[in-house]
């Protein structure tokens, strides 16, 4: 193995790429057109356009990245987290090319990636579990029943995928059928399948999750616990490792359970094995993620263990450098540094990055896919950076953290480190006042903070990348130049002068009866067809940007007359439809 394809974007392909080069291995990065400029590309030995601006046309496309490693010369893949990295596809279309693939077997991808499988492997290793399906449901009456034999909330959940995506709490009996409608929707989208199971929901639970590697050597090692709990929209905010306030029992059941599950699945890699601890001591299985986290960085920081490395190593068929007993010194936290507005419920806000000043100092890290200058494109996720805050005890990392989060500064687009510089000081969280008291839904139902909301961000546009044709000692070539320079330079590929986008969207505060966009992204749906009679507060549409689906609500009772088409391109505040009063 000496060259590595790093089949993604962002600050994971950053930390990959690095990684390659402290490991004497050349490192060839790939970009889709908005990321022609990213860091991941400059840091890369070599960098290859996808030619494509959405993921579909280009970090998720199999046969544009196996032409791309054969062209590279590439003898190896790392497929980073997200995209492709848990497509058992993809891994054996790697392998049957003849390349290394630097993740677990296809086989263990597609039985831990099977969340009704995982839990009947679970249940067989005697791993802790609520009631739940093993099979998907067939529709919304066999959640009804499942309901009413168990009890509420449950949770509704896509079998196939992860990160949230496809997953729906529901706590009120009436609202089954919808949720069930929209968990295998959203999960259609972003895994090509709907079938979703069914589990007794824990209330109030803490989202606690093992580490795991795997060598072909035989171990299966468990490198400690992270906290994951705070999360909005089942999606994490802030990781910690190790676990806080969790007694020895419990942590060995977890590192016990998480063991079993992976050897009894002959896993290899890097991988983590998640649970639910209810308020009540309630410890179940929720899945196993085949691939690296994105909150892996704590755990690196409280063992000294390079994951990378680690799986650059077992990829290679070397045995793990992890000693028996891993110990756990200190305590680090993870704040993800999201383009979202807390103000506005976390809305994501794509635009330009004007300021970009990272924090330093002791015990502070920073894996940014981002810089100053840069254009965050809606067509893909919210994540700009990780800041990672060690220190020799839980105290000393929150306090180091309250400082390197007032050092950080972003400019241009909206993030969420208001709501980072917050939760360091809230007891819920600090724990200073009482006992440790965010669960999942905190953010969501118990946060008492407010956020002002940041300053209307201009849409950041579809042509990020203009390719103007130029000869090159006689050769005629295609020359990629990104859509900013071009106006830095006056001129359009065209010859044009550049138009002035910075504008909003239409006016909406003259028409109480306007369905705005609540911020720059496409019209994934409509929920509603032009004529109907709606009701105050029903789902008209939803509206989908950097992985997010939002729901857009009636903001009255009446007839909706719809003025945009579903897979248009919108920009905040612009006019959806309108319902006019009966």
């Amino acid at each position: 193995m000496s060259t590595v394809l790093v089949a993604n974007r962002g600050e994971i392909a950053v930390r990959v790429v690095r990684a390659a080069k402290e490991a004497g291995l050349r490192s060839i990065a790939v970009y889709a057109d908005p990321d022609a400029d990213a860091p991941h590309v400059r840091l890369a030995d070599e960098a290859y356009a996808l030619d494509g601006t959405t993921p579909g046309e280009s970090y998720l496309d199999i046969a544009k990245l196996l032409e791309i490693a054969e062209r590279a010369g590439a003898d190896a893949v790392h497929p980073g987290y997200g995209f492709l990295s848990e497509s058992s596809e993809f891994a054996r279309a790697v392998i049957d090319a003849g390349l290394v693939w630097i993740g677990p077997d296809p086989e263990a991808i597609e039985l831990l990636g099977d969340k009704a499988r995982a839990r009947a492997l679970a249940a067989e290793v005697g791993a802790p579990l609520v009631p739940g399906t093993n099979d998907p449901v067939q529709d919304a009456e066999e959640v009804v029943a499942f309901a009413d034999a168990h009890g509420l909330p449950v949770a509704i959940k896509a079998v196939h995928g992860g990160g949230g995506r496809g997953m729906r709490v529901v706590r009120d009996r009436a609202h089954i059928a919808e949720a069930y409608e929209s968990a295998v929707s959203e999960a259609v989208t972003a895994f090509g399948r709907g079938d979703c199971l069914v589990e007794r929901f824990l209330d109030r639970p803490r989202h606690i999750e093992a580490q795991v590697l795997g060598d072909r050597h035989g171990r299966v090692a468990v490198l400690g616990t992270r906290d994951c709990s705070l999360q909005r929209r089942n999606q994490k905010l802030v990781e910690e490792a190790p676990a806080p306030f969790i007694d020895d029992d419990l942590r060995a059941r977890i590192h016990t359970a998480a063991a079993d599950i992976c050897a009894a699945a002959h896993y290899v890699g890097a991988g983590t094995v998640e649970f639910l601890l209810g308020a009540d001591g309630t410890l179940s299985f929720l899945e196993v993620n085949t691939r690296l986290q994105v909150e892996h960085p704590v755990t690196e920081a409280v063992t000294g263990v390079d994951l990378v490395q680690e799986q650059f190593r077992i990829a290679a068929g070397e045995p793990m450098r992890v000693p028996d007993e891993v110990q756990v010194f200190g305590h680090a936290i993870e704040f993800r540094i999201n383009a979202e507005d807390p103000a506005l419920g976390f809305l994501p806000t794509p635009g330009t990055i004007e300021r970009f000043d990272a924090p330093a100092g002791q015990g502070v890290r920073l894996d940014a896919g981002f810089e100053a200058g840069q254009t965050i494109p809606g067509s893909f996720d919210s994540l700009l950076a990780k800041l990672v805050v060690w220190g020799r005890d839980r105290e000393e990392a929150l306090a180091r953290s309250r400082r390197a989060l007032d050092e950080f500064e972003i400019g241009g687009v909206a993030t969420v480190l208001p709501f980072d510089r917050y939760v360091v000081t809230d007891p819920a969280f600090t724990a200073s006042e009482g006992e440790f008291a965010v669960h999942t839904r905190w953010i969501e139902e118990e946060c008492p903070a407010d956020f002002a909301a940041a300053e209307p961000v201009p849409s950041p546009g579809q042509t990020p990348l203009l390719r103007v044709p130029v000869e090159i000692d006689g050769r005629r070539v295609q020359l990629g130049l990104p859509a900013a320079l071009l106006a830095r330079l006056g001129t359009s590929s065209d010859g044009a002068a550049p138009e002035d986008n910075a504008g909003g969207g239409e006016e909406t505060e003259s028409d109480p009866g306007a369905v705005p966009a609540p911020f720059n992204g496409r019209l994934s749906a409509w929920k509603a067809d032009d004529g109907a009679e709606v009701s105050e507060g029903e789902t008209v549409a939803v509206i989908e940007a950097m992985k997010m689906e939002v729901p857009v609500k009636a903001p009255r009772a009446g007839t909706l007359r719809r003025n945009a088409e579903a897979g248009e391109d919108l920009v905040a505040g612009q006019v959806l439809g309108t319902v006019e009063e009966s």
